[in-house]
C-alpha cells in the first residue's frame, strides 16, 4: 500500500517534463501515526506542562504530530541523567558497549520500511534518498562496533631512551557530547553522529532539528531497543535559538551540522569555554568534467550528485566547470536526464526527486532562480514550483551564463539547482572550483584514473569523488568525512571520528630518576651524553 500525492511520467529526451497529478490522500500522515506513538515522551523535560509544537508533512502540509518544546530548565535535566548514566556505561567493557551497536545495526534493517516511511512522510525525501541515509546508520554502527577496540585500546609509543622510557597513549571518553542536527539527514546525523560518541564511552544529549524530531526520536527508541542503557542518550526538542546556548554550556563536546553562520556562534560559545566540538557547515560543492570523461557516467553522477533530496546536501553538487572539448555534449545529455527526472511523493521507489522542506527553503530557491534570470542566465532545464504536485516542490534546474553578482553565483542554494560553466584547461577547472569560501565536497570526472586522483587531490575540498557522486565518499567509513575553509572544521568517520570523542592522555614510565642529570654524572657530562644519543639514535631507522 503506498500513499502518493503525484507521479510523474518519464518524458523524452529534451522534452519538458509534464506531471499527472493524483489528489492528495488523507492517508499520509496515518502511515507514520503508529510510529510516533509515545516517542514525545522519550523527550527529557523538567516539567511535563510544556508547550507543544507541531511537526507538518512536506508533501502535503499534513499535520503529523507534536512534540514539546523544551526550554533551559530541559536542557539542565537532560545533562544531569546523561551525566550520571555516563560513568557506568563508561565502565563497562568495551565489547559490552559494542554488541549493542551490532543488534542496532540489524535492527536497523529489520524495520528498513518504517525507517523509510517516516523519512520520507516527514522530510519529504524520496525514498531512494532515504534509503542512502538509513543505509548509512547502520554501516556506521556495524564499522565502530567492529573496529572500536583497535581504535581505543592503550598503545605503544616511542620513548627518548628506549627500554629506558616506557610512553603510552590512553583515550578516555569526554563525558557528555551534545549533538545538534540538521532536518535534510535526520535520521542519520543524529543517529551516527552519536554511535561512536557512545561506543567511546559517553552519554550524548541530541537536539534534533524542529522541523524533522520523529526520525531522530524513532532512531533513539532503536538504539534502547538494541539494548543501549536508559538515560544515556537524551533527547531535547524544540527551537536551536532556545536550547543551543544552554546546551553548549553544559556539554563537555558539542558537534553540529547547519549552515556556516550558525557554526560560528556555536564555535565562538564553544571557544569561551575551552570544549571539544565539530562543525560540518555549508558548502558550494564544484564538479569537475575533463575532456576525457564517460559522459554517460558523468551525465549520471551530475543528475545524482546533484539533485538528490531535491538539492537539499550539504555535499550536493550546486556548480560543474565543464571542458570545452566534452561541454556541449554533455550539456545536451544532462539537460535531457534532468527533465527526465521523476518528482512526486509515492512512498515507494517510483520516483526520483522528492520535495523541498518547507516554505523558506522553496522561497529561497526560487529567489536564486528568479534573480539569476533577471541577470541574464539561462534556465535549460525546470526552474519552476511545482505546486499541482505538493507545496513545496520545485523542479531539478540547470543554469548557464551565470555570473558574479547573482546570488546563487556563491551562495549556497540548498535546492536542486545547479550552474554549469564551460572551461578551457584543467588547470582553469581547478582554479574556478578552488574560488570559493566554501570546502566541502567535489566530484572530478576523468577515464585516466591516476589524472583524476592527482585534480582531485588539488581540489581544496574535505570529500572529492572521482568518477562516482557523494556516496563514495560517504561510504568510505575508513576515511575521514568533513569540510576545510568556511566548511567547518572536525571529521565524521574514520579513526577521528571516534577519537575526537575522547580526551587523548600520554601516559609515561622512566626506570631511572632523574631523567636529567643522568644518575652519577655531572649537568655538563648529562648535555654532552644526551648529545652524543641523539645523534646515535637518528642513525637507528628503528628509533628515529
Amino acid at each position: 500500500m503506498t500513499a502518493s500525492v503525484g507521479t510523474m511520467e518519464m518524458p523524452r529526451a529534451g522534452e519538458r517534463a509534464e506531471t499527472t497529478v493524483k489528489p492528495v490522500g488523507a492517508g499520509l500522515a496515518g502511515r507514520v501515526k503508529p510510529l510516533i506513538r509515545g516517542l514525545s515522551d522519550m523527550v527529557a523535560l523538567a516539567d511535563r506542562e510544556r508547550k507543544r509544537t507541531e511537526v507538518y508533512a512536506p508533501f502535503n502540509r499534513e499535520c503529523i504530530g507534536a512534540v514539546p518544546s523544551c526550554e533551559a530548565a530541559d536542557v539542565r535535566v537532560a545533562v544531569d541523567r546523561a551525566r550520571a548514566a555516563q560513568k557506568a556505561w563508561a565502565a563497562r567493557p568495551l565489547r559490552e558497549r559494542t554488541r549493542v551497536f551490532m543488534r542496532y545495526h540489524d535492527l536497523v534493517l529489520d524495520r528498513l520500511d518504517s525507517i523509510l516511511d517516516m523519512l520520507q512522510v516527514e522530510g519529504g525525501k524520496s525514498r531512494r534518498h532515504a534509503l542512502e541515509e538509513t543505509l548509512d546508520v547502520a554501516i556506521n554502527a556495524r564499522y565502530y562496533a567492529a573496529h572500536a577496540a583497535e581504535l581505543l585500546q592503550p598503545k605503544r609509543r616511542q620513548s627518548l631512551i628506549p627500554f629506558i622510557l616506557k610512553a603510552w597513549e590512553y583515550h578516555h571518553p569526554v563525558g557528555v557530547v551534545g549533538i545538534i542536527s540538521p532536518w535534510n539527514y535526520p535520521f542519520t546525523m543524529a543517529v551516527s553522529d552519536a554511535i561512536p560518541a557512545l561506543i567511546a564511552g559517553n552519554a550524548v544529549v541530541l537536539k534534533p532539528a524542529d522541523l524533522t524530531p520523529f526520525s531522530a526520536l524513532y532512531g533513539v527508541r532503536l538504539l534502547y531497543e538494541a539494548g543501549l542503557p536508559g538515560d544515556l542518550l537524551q533527547v531535547i526538542t524544540g527551537r536551536g535559538s532556545v536550547l543551543g546556548t544552554p546546551l553548549i554550556e553544559q556539554v563537555d563536546f558539542i558537534g553540529f551540522t547547519g549552515s556556516t553562520e550558525v557554526g560560528r556562534k556555536i564555535g565562538e560559545q564553544a571557544g569561551r569555554r575551552l570544549i571539544k566540538t565539530s562543525l560540518e557547515l555549508g558548502g558550494k560543492n564544484p564538479m569537475l568534467v575533463l575532456d576525457d570523461a564517460d559522459l554517460e557516467r558523468a551525465v549520471f553522477v551530475a543528475t545524482q550528485g546533484s539533485f538528490a533530496g531535491a538539492g537539499q546536501l550539504c555535499i550536493s553538487y550546486e556548480r560543474m566547470y565543464v571542458q570545452s572539448g566534452i561541454y556541449d555534449r554533455f550539456l545536451e545529455a544532462f539537460v535531457a536526464r534532468t527533465k527526465a527526472q521523476r518528482l512526486g511523493s509515492a512512498l515507494d521507489f517510483s520516483v526520483d526527486i522528492g520535495s523541498l522542506i518547507g516554505a523558506s527553503q522553496l522561497e529561497k530557491t526560487v529567489e536564486h532562480v528568479d534573480d539569476a534570470q533577471s541577470k541574464g542566465a539561462q534556465v535549460l532545464a525546470g526552474g519552476r514550483s511545482r505546486p499541482d504536485i505538493g507545496p513545496y516542490f520545485f523542479e531539478p534546474t540547470i543554469l548557464t551564463g551565470v555570473t558574479e553578482g547573482m546570488q546563487c553565483y556563491r551562495e549556497e542554494t540548498f535546492g536542486p539547482v545547479v550552474s554549469i560553466y564551460k572551461v578551457d584547461s584543467v588547470e582553469e577547472a581547478i582554479t574556478r572550483a578552488n574560488d570559493s569560501e566554501f570546502g566541502l565536497n567535489a566530484a572530478v570526472m576523468c577515464r585516466d584514473e591516476r589524472k583524476a586522483v592527482d585534480v582531485a587531490s588539488r581540489v581544496r575540498c574535505g570529500t572529492v569523488s572521482v568518477n562516482e557522486t557523494y556516496q563514495a565518499p560517504w561510504s568510505a567509513m575508513g576515511a575521514p568525512m568533513g569540510g576545510m575553509k568556511d566548511s567547518g572544521l572536525g571529521r565524521r568517520h574514520g579513526i577521528e571520528g571516534l577519537l575526537k570523542y575522547t580526551e587523548s592522555q600520554n601516559v609515561s614510565l622512566s626506570r631511572i630518576s632523574p631523567l636529567f642529570p643522568a644518575p652519577g654524572l655531572s649537568v655538563e657530562a648529562s648535555a654532552a651524553a644526551y648529545v652524543a644519543m641523539l645523534r646515535l639514535v637518528k642513525k637507528i631507522p628503528g628509533l628515529r
